[in-house]
C-alpha cells in the first residue's frame, strides 16, 4: 500500500484560493474571465502572513494596521468586494491604473488584468502600509507595480501619467473625489463615496470632463481616508442628553435647543410604506439626506440618560431633520410576521419637540414620495463635476446636490413606480 503524499502549504493555498473563486463566481461577484483569472492567479495569503490560511482565503476582511486606539487603519478589503470593483473599473489590457489605498494584494489583482504591456501604480499616504506593498509585491512575483507613499488629495504630478490614468480604483472611504483631472477622457473611476455618511462603492466613466456612474450602487465599509482629504462627520452633542446629530454634508445646525424636547413623548407620523426584516433600504435614507434641509445622522449612547426618550438606533446612525427646537427621526416598528420569517415593518416617523409634528410629516411626506416614485427604480444615476465656479458649500439647499470640497455630487432619481426592490448589492441597512 502507498503512503499518499502530504499535502503542502502551497497545495492547500491553491485549494483555497480556487474555492474562493467558485464562491465569488456562483454569487455573482466575478462575472467577467479575465477578473476570475486575477483571482485564482494571485497569492491572497502572501499578503496576509497574519493570519491562518483558512483566513486568508474567507471572504472576509483581513485587519493588517491599527492606531493606537484600536480602529482599524489598514486592511485586505473582503475579496466579495474586491472582486465587485474590479468589474466595475473595467481593467483592460495595457491599461495605465491608480490604485488608491496601498497594502499589495489588490495591485497585485489589478496587475494580473493589465497584464505585461499595462502599468500599475498603488498610493497611500502610511510609509508602514508601502513598505508593506514594497516587501510582499516583489515576493509574490509582481516586481513592476509602482508603489507611491504620498497623501492622495493631491497627487504627486510624476505619478500621472500623459493623458491621465485609464483607471482609478479607491479603497478607502472617500468623502470627495479630487481626481477627475487624473483620470483621462473615458476613463473609470471606482470608489467608495460617503454622502451624508452612507457610502457606496460606485463605478464611474469620465465624460466630458464629468464622472457619471453606470453601475449599480454597492453598499460597503473601508478604512477612512487620511492626510488632507479625512472627512468631518461635523459632530454635534445635545448637551446633557447623550444624543449625536452629524452633517457629514451640510451646514452644522445649532443643537442646545433640542435638550426638551428629547425628554418629551414624541408624536409619530405612520407611513403605511412596509420594508422586510431583511430588506435593505438605504435607497431610501440616500433619497432623505438629498430632499430634506437640515438633514443629519442621530447616534445615541447605548448608556446614555433614561430621561431622554429617544431609543438608540439599530446598527447604524438614524436619518433625522432639525427644525428649531424640534426634530424628527426615521424609524420603523414591527407590524408581523412576514413570508420569509422575518419580520415585516412600517416605516414611522418620530417628532420630538414644539413643532415636531410638523418635522416628522415633513419627513414622512418625503418617504411617501419616494416609494411612489422611486423605490421601483434599479438605482440612481450619481454624477460629478468640478466644483469651480460653483456656488460653495452652505449658500443653500439645493435638493440631490451635495457640494464637496473638489465637486458638485447630483443624484438624479429615476421615477419608477413602486413595486420592484432595487437589486444593488447592498449589504447594510436591512430593517431586522
Amino acid at each position: 500500500m502507498t503512503t499518499p503524499p502530504i499535502a503542502t502549504d502551497l497545495d492547500e493555498a491553491t485549494a483555497l484560493r480556487h474555492q474562493l473563486a467558485d464562491r465569488l463566481a456562483a454569487a455573482g461577484h466575478i462575472r467577467t474571465p479575465a477578473v476570475d483569472r486575477a483571482l485564482r492567479a494571485v497569492p491572497r495569503h502572501a499578503f496576509a502572513p497574519e493570519v491562518s490560511l483558512v483566513a486568508a482565503y474567507a471572504d472576509d476582511v483581513v485587519a493588517t494596521r491599527h492606531s493606537p486606539d484600536g480602529t482599524i487603519t489598514s486592511s485586505i478589503s473582503a475579496p466579495w468586494l474586491q472582486a465587485d470593483m474590479l468589474e466595475a473599473a473595467r481593467v483592460q489590457p495595457g491599461h495605465r491604473v491608480l490604485e488608491i489605498g496601498s497594502g499589495g494584494y489588490n495591485a497585485a489583482l489589478i496587475a494580473e488584468l493589465v497584464g505585461p504591456t499595462g502599468q500599475v501604480t498603488t498610493l497611500d499616504i502610511d510609509p508602514a502600509v508601502t513598505e508593506r506593498a514594497v516587501r510582499f509585491l516583489p515576493e509574490a512575483g509582481y516586481r513592476h507595480v509602482s508603489v507611491v507613499t504620498a497623501d492622495a488629495e493631491h497627487l504627486p504630478s510624476q505619478v500621472v501619467p500623459d493623458g491621465g490614468f485609464d483607471a482609478i480604483v479607491v479603497t478607502v472611504d472617500t468623502w470627495d473625489l479630487p481626481w477627475i483631472d487624473a483620470l483621462a477622457e473615458g476613463g473609470r473611476l471606482v470608489a467608495p463615496l460617503r454622502l451624508h455618511g452612507y457610502h457606496w462603492a460606485i463605478g464611474f466613466t469620465k465624460q466630458k470632463g464629468a464622472l457619471r456612474s453606470d453601475e449599480p450602487l454597492v453598499v460597503c465599509g473601508f478604512v477612512a481616508m487620511q492626510g488632507a482629504g479625512a472627512w468631518n462627520p461635523n459632530r454635534r452633542t445635545v448637551p446633557g442628553t447623550g444624543i449625536h446629530l452629524s452633517w457629514e454634508d451640510g451646514t452644522p445646525l445649532s443643537v442646545d435647543q433640542l435638550a426638551p424636547a428629547l425628554g418629551r413623548t414624541p408624536t409619530t407620523v405612520r407611513t403605511d410604506i412596509t420594508v422586510g426584516g431583511q430588506e435593505p433600504f438605504d435607497l431610501l435614507t440616500l433619497y432623505l439626506a438629498g430632499a430634506l434641509p437640515g438633514f443629519c445622522r442621530l447616534e445615541a449612547d447605548p448608556e446614555g440618560d433614561h430621561r431622554v426618550l429617544v431609543p438608540p438606533p439599530r446598527h447604524w446612525p438614524a436619518a433625522a431633520i432639525v427644525r428649531g427646537a424640534s426634530l424628527a427621526r426615521l424609524a420603523h416598528e414591527r407590524i408581523g410576521d412576514g413570508d420569509d420569517g422575518r419580520g415585516r415593518y412600517e416605516f414611522v416617523v418620530h417628532g420630538y419637540g414644539d413643532h415636531g409634528h410638523l418635522a416628522a410629516q415633513e419627513m414622512a411626506e418625503q418617504v411617501e414620495m419616494w416609494q411612489r416614485n422611486h423605490r421601483g427604480a434599479r438605482c440612481p444615476l450619481i454624477s460629478a463635476r468640478p466644483a469651480s465656479g460653483r456656488a460653495p458649500a452652505g449658500s443653500g439647499h439645493e435638493p440631490h446636490v451635495f457640494a464637496k470640497k473638489h465637486t458638485r455630487i447630483t443624484v438624479d432619481w429615476p421615477i419608477v413606480p413602486a413595486g420592484t426592490a432595487c437589486p444593488a448589492a447592498l449589504e447594510d441597512g436591512g430593517a431586522g
